[in-house]
């Protein structure tokens, strides 16, 4: 059966490649790094090399056997466009979740440029989200990016947000995800930051979804924005 997700804009992950390298401020906490190496000294064979990146294609047709309708958050402890990761391997899971079209497959990643690259060899259904993830102004390149796809449904994970993005440019998104970091050193959201992106999505009619206030203790912050949860999705959900 599927990996139920406790992560709030998804039902469940699917981790066809597990561990990744750093290479932003976003990634200097990173959740799956912690995850991983907890994973690791419990004896979880799928983690015995930690966060170092690894293919397990033993997992790769997992979705196919899942027969309940879902969304699926691919990768959730990696990114498939990781450089370690073949071209041939990106192909053979998009492949996969091109059979499985009941399920809703949900891709982030932070390597935009080869993500541009490869496009054009991907088949991009419907059911294929494709997401970047965005941290402060200094990465909106990764949204031009993504612009030039083929996907369907475009959408930004702005989380961790760590500095104001004022001029964020959404044509051809279709959803923004924002949500302040978590877990042990966490460096602090300030409200103006995410209340300006509300902004620009209300302008721009983009759905908006606030994950969390994050903090050490993430769950005495809570995900309240302006006396609410803010749960919007795209329209094609």
């Amino acid at each position: 059966m599927a990996s139920d997700s406790s992560i709030e804009w998804t039902n469940s992950t699917w981790n066809p490649v597990t561990g990744c390298t750093k290479i932003s401020p976003g990634c200097k906490h990173c959740y799956a790094e912690r995850m991983a190496h907890r994973l690791k000294e419990m004896g979880i064979a799928k983690y015995s090399q930690g966060f170092s990146p690894t293919i397990h294609v033993d997992s790769l047709r997992l979705p196919l056997s899942w027969k309940k309708p879902q969304i699926i958050f691919v990768n959730s402890m990696s990114d498939l466009f990781l450089e370690e990761i073949s071209n041939d391997f990106i192909q053979d899971t998009f492949r996969v979740m091109n059979d499985a079209h009941w399920h809703t497959f949900q891709i982030l990643t932070k390597r935009s440029k080869r993500l541009v690259d490869l496009s054009r060899e991907l088949k991009w259904t419907e059911n294929i989200w494709m997401g970047v993830s965005v941290e402060n102004r200094e990465y909106l390149s990764r949204v031009d990016d993504l612009r030039k796809t083929e996907a369907h449904i475009k959408f930004l994970s702005i989380e961790p947000l760590l500095g104001p993005i004022p001029n964020l440019d959404l044509r051809d998104i279709d959803w923004v995800i924002v949500g302040g970091e978590s877990g042990p050193g966490a460096r602090p959201m300030k409200e103006e930051w995410v209340l300006e992106i509300l902004e620009q999505c209300k302008n721009a009619h983009v759905p908006f979804f606030f994950k969390q206030w994050g903090g050490v203790h993430k769950k005495r912050s809570g995900r309240t924005l302006l006396n609410r949860t803010w749960d919007e999705m795209p329209v094609s959900l």
